[in-house]
């Protein structure tokens, strides 16, 4: 699933394309991307121009001179711009989204797993409302007496996109094993020291991930269909078996709350 340098790596792809441009026309072809009314969603954006795109959380926000749209990835989505060479005058299988643009433009919402959002809504979209803060300008005072309200383990608290707004699977593994604390520790037992680090660690990590334009284990590309290259330096993600870069031990997987965890043994002792 796209996380938080992923999005940002596409708003930043396609802010160029976009901004000032109109939505002059828009078709929907997905019951579970575009629940509800389809024909109404494709109302309420035609001749919208679009003021500005940012990211919250994982969510893409195209803010339009009246109303607004949220996009989330869901785990196989693309939002991608006219110009990919297989997008010439025919959409491919899984393009559940269509926005026509001026100047001859376009913009495809892909997304074989149909497991992604696209929604209108005329004030600030609810998703986007009741996210927490972003994990990238959150003050550290605020994250550390925010752990220590919490004894959930550590690993699924920084899941919960109420608590933090962006981080998932592979950079809550990183930043884990960066601060050396253990995915099961309770979050409210984590020691000053070791809370400020992580929280460090997952500004360090999401910023090197940022300027490496995310990571691309399958699916995702940006805007342009470009990979991303993070995943070449993932320290513990997706490297079960592999020596620990620090210590050789060997990189184990488990489950935490039913989701893969990647840590070492030896560096993450609980």
């Amino acid at each position: 699933m796209p996380e938080l340098p992923e999005v940002e790596t596409v708003v930043r792809t396609l802010r160029p394309h976009i901004i000032g441009r109109t939505i002059t026309r828009a078709e929907f072809h997905s019951r579970f991307v575009t629940p509800g009314d389809r024909y109404a969603l494709a109302v309420n954006v035609a001749n919208r121009r679009i003021d500005a795109i940012e990211r919250r959380g994982k969510f893409i926000w195209l803010q339009l001179d009246e109303g607004h749209l949220a996009i989330h990835l869901g785990m196989t989505g693309k939002l991608l711009f006219d110009g990919l060479a297989n997008f010439n005058s025919s959409y491919p299988l899984h393009t559940y989204g269509i926005f026509e643009l001026d100047a001859d433009a376009r913009l495809f919402y892909h997304d074989p797993r149909q497991f992604g959002r696209i929604e209108f809504s005329q004030k600030t979209p609810p998703r986007i409302a009741a996210l927490g803060p972003e994990p990238l300008t959150i003050p550290q005072s605020d994250f550390l007496t925010n752990l220590k309200r919490r004894p959930t383990k550590i690993k699924p608290l920084l899941l919960n996109q109420a608590f933090l707004a962006g981080l998932g699977n592979i950079y809550v593994d990183e930043a884990l094993f960066r601060a050396a604390i253990h995915p099961n520790t309770p979050a409210a037992k984590i020691s000053r020291p070791k809370a400020t680090a992580l929280h460090q660690a997952i500004i360090d990590i999401l910023r090197t991930a940022i300027e490496h334009r995310g990571s691309s284990i399958s699916d995702y590309v940006d805007a342009d269909g470009a990979r991303g290259n993070f995943q070449s330096l993932h320290q513990v993600y997706g490297r079960d078996g592999q020596p620990c870069i620090d210590c050789g031990a060997p990189i184990k997987r488990i489950l935490v709350a039913q989701r893969g965890t990647h840590f070492c043994p030896k560096c993450q002792r609980r």
